[in-house]
């Protein structure tokens, strides 16, 4: 690479790390004050609240990734722009496309290095970071389906609890379907179901048993017996897909799927942002670029005011179609993928004016 090339991607990683060094600790601040009354109301340990914040900056980071990138590539590509060396680049016979180059070159870095905090960072962060909130800060709010529980638990077997505490691991009004093909072999139905490590014990126990002569009828007061599932399986919490690594999150979708889980689209949101994210650091970054290059009468300021404005309608559109993807039938995958196409085209569509 040449000296055009180093200088401006150290520039390129230099202010993207300045700007995550100085947002981070603004969001853990604002974040402290909102949070500090419950957290010493509640006499929460240090060493839990210091490992929140840890995991907060990891999430906060890997949530606003782009954002940061992208306001920190204005702001540097414009002090370029107000100190007139762009043009001096751009008069010295290098091609905007030259020009570009160490820009991507930035993008790949950050961009392999936002694919490894999704897959390998983001999920262990957002299990601490949920796990506290919902601890100490909500109460031990439910985070499960706890009201009319349908599942199929694996190719034969289905289940149904109208009611189901996590906490004492007991529910009620159990009922386990067994089917071989399309044929019902046996139920077994309980008033009650209690979870005692891997042990369930059914109250009003009965299980009824279908031939082709009669039906065949065991009762029992009290029943311990082995079901094949676990609590866990039963009721896993809204945001255990965020804290699964890649391997673990795409069995539990198969498995989720196979048991008719209603929260399908909000798990294939989570695995489709792992990908989408590296990608919206190149569209970004050509955005930034195109927007900044040129020297303005109203200097960085209206550059910044200008990339502001973009990042916004770009979380909005990220939030507002994640959320139609995770309470509706709109597809996952456009919902995901929808905002990095409107903004790729138009990061053409800057980039050839920028360019002319």
């Amino acid at each position: 690479m040449k000296i055009l090339d180093w200088y401006i991607l150290k520039r390129y990683l230099f202010t993207f790390l300045m700007m995550l060094l100085l947002f981070i600790p603004i969001g853990i601040t604002v974040n402290l004050a909102e949070k500090i009354g419950k957290i010493l109301e509640r006499e929460v340990p240090f060493p839990a609240v210091a490992q929140y914040y840890l995991d907060f900056t990891i999430y906060f980071a890997n949530l606003l990734f782009p954002i940061f990138l992208f306001l920190s590539v204005i702001w540097f590509t414009s002090k370029l722009a107000n100190n007139t060396e762009i043009v001096a680049f751009l008069s010295s016979g290098v091609s905007f496309w030259r020009f570009l180059r160490p820009y991507m070159i930035g993008g790949v870095i950050v961009a392999i290095f936002a694919l490894i905090m999704a897959l390998f960072l983001a999920p262990k962060a957002s299990k601490g970071f949920n796990e506290f909130k919902y601890k100490y800060l909500k109460n031990n709010a439910n985070v499960v389906q706890t009201e009319n529980i349908y599942r199929q638990i694996n190719d034969n077997d289905y289940i149904f609890v109208s009611n189901f505490d996590p906490v004492s691991k007991s529910g009620r009004n159990f009922s386990l379907e067994h089917f071989e093909g399309n044929v019902l072999k046996y139920k077994i139905t309980a008033n009650s179901i209690k979870d005692n490590d891997s042990m369930y014990r059914l109250n009003a126990y009965e299980k009824r048993i279908f031939t082709a002569h009669e039906d065949i009828i065991e009762t029992a007061r009290r029943k311990d017996t082995i079901l094949p599932f676990e609590g866990e399986d039963l009721t896993p919490e809204e945001y255990i897909a965020e804290t699964l690594q890649y391997n673990d999150l795409i069995e539990f979708i198969e498995r989720e799927k196979r048991r008719g889980s209603s929260n399908i689209g909000r798990y294939l949101v989570v695995k489709y942002k792992k990908w989408s994210l590296p990608v919206s650091v190149f569209i970004l970054t050509i955005i930034a670029v195109a927007v900044s290059s040129i020297k303005r009468r109203g200097g960085m300021g209206v550059n910044l005011a200008f990339g502001i404005t973009i990042a916004m309608v770009y979380v909005f559109f990220d939030k507002v179609f994640g959320v139609m993807a995770e309470q509706s039938s709109f597809s996952p995958i456009i919902a995901v993928w929808f905002p990095n196409i409107v903004f790729g085209i138009l990061a053409v569509y800057l980039l050839y004016h920028a360019k002319r």
